[in-house]
């Protein structure tokens, strides 16, 4: 009996993500291995980099790959691969902070809006539409150049701005749970409304708070790149790739390719997983791109076929007895 229990006790949550991601999202998980191996990567750059990222060797200007620089070097002599490596510890902070920071300002002001409504909707809306009226790099360059480059400047200045254009995602998904009758319920016993947005309606928008986390990533990486290349940026001699590609690499592009290429090739890689992960985040976990499978997914549908054929196998049996 007890191990029937067991057998009948509905798994974690994740767990079934995890199960789906695996087996009905392959690119999605190759997007998720592609950013595990750069998050882990940046966070033991300073044991697997051969160099220091601003180690100069006048000695070794410009050498091609070899066993000794496998990257090659640099104008200065700097080992590329160490850069590289140090690299991606600048676009995985920024692209996780500056994401998160977008998360925090989208449910800011997508639950003060959607759940209040009126005059205080209107108000944030007609705000929210000042901002995104314009292109996003435009914005960023305007901004940063007031703010001046830095690291903690391109997470703040990304983070809030692309923050006020994915609070209409937030708003929506609010507006549309708070027409619940449970909303109603809670209010009509006197909870006081931080207590309905936290216990009500942040569990019931949790799925694209996700999305909006998984998709920003790639994007944050490319604008810091951007940023970096126009000089706005993270500042030299910290080796962002954008950075990289600017500069030096593009004066020496021809003369020495490597210069350019593995900067570009390696943030190329990184974003293109992080967007196969939050694609294929976005199809597991929308409502609206479930195919009206119930969110079950293809493996669920089967596992659930087995489940209602094994339930009525049962209740055959019981009734011959």
């Amino acid at each position: 009996m007890q191990n029937q229990i067991k057998k009948n006790k509905r798994q974690p949550r994740f767990v079934g993500f995890f199960k789906r991601l695996f087996r009905e999202k392959p690119m999605g998980l190759a997007g998720g291995i592609i950013l595990l191996l750069a998050l882990l990567v940046a966070i033991f750059a300073d044991f697997l980099a051969p160099y220091g990222f601003n180690e100069v060797n006048m000695a070794q200007v410009l050498k091609p790959p070899s066993f000794t620089y496998l990257l090659g070097t640099d104008n200065l002599g700097r080992d590329m691969l160490s850069r590289i490596i140090y690299g991606a510890r600048i676009s995985i902070i920024v692209g996780i902070c500056a994401s998160a920071m977008d998360v925090i300002v989208a449910v800011f002001i997508g639950f003060v809006s959607g759940y209040f409504g009126g005059k205080v909707d209107l108000i944030m809306q007609r705000f929210v539409d000042a901002i995104i009226i314009f292109p996003n790099l435009f914005l960023y360059l305007a901004v940063m150049s007031v703010t001046g480059p830095g690291l903690t400047q391109v997470i703040f200045v990304l983070g809030i701005l692309s923050g006020v254009g994915s609070s209409r995602i937030i708003r929506s998904a609010v507006m549309q749970t708070k027409l619940n009758t449970y909303i109603d319920a809670s209010r009509a016993i006197g909870s006081p409304h931080f207590l309905v947005l936290i216990r009500h309606i942040l569990p019931n928008v949790m799925a694209p708070i996700i999305i909006i986390f998984s998709i920003a990533m790639g994007g944050m990486i490319i604008s810091e790149a951007s940023l970096s290349f126009l000089g706005l940026g993270v500042p030299p001699p910290a080796p962002s790739w954008g950075g990289m590609l600017s500069g030096s690499g593009r004066r020496y592009m021809l003369t020495a390719p490597w210069m350019a290429i593995w900067p570009g090739l390696f943030l190329s890689i990184v974003v293109y997983g992080v967007n196969m992960l939050g694609d294929a985040v976005r199809d597991l976990l929308d409502p609206r791109l479930r195919g009206g499978v119930g969110g079950l997914g293809e493996y669920g549908v089967k596992k659930a076929k087995k489940a209602l054929e094994k339930k009525q196998n049962m209740a055959s049996l019981n009734k011959d007895k």
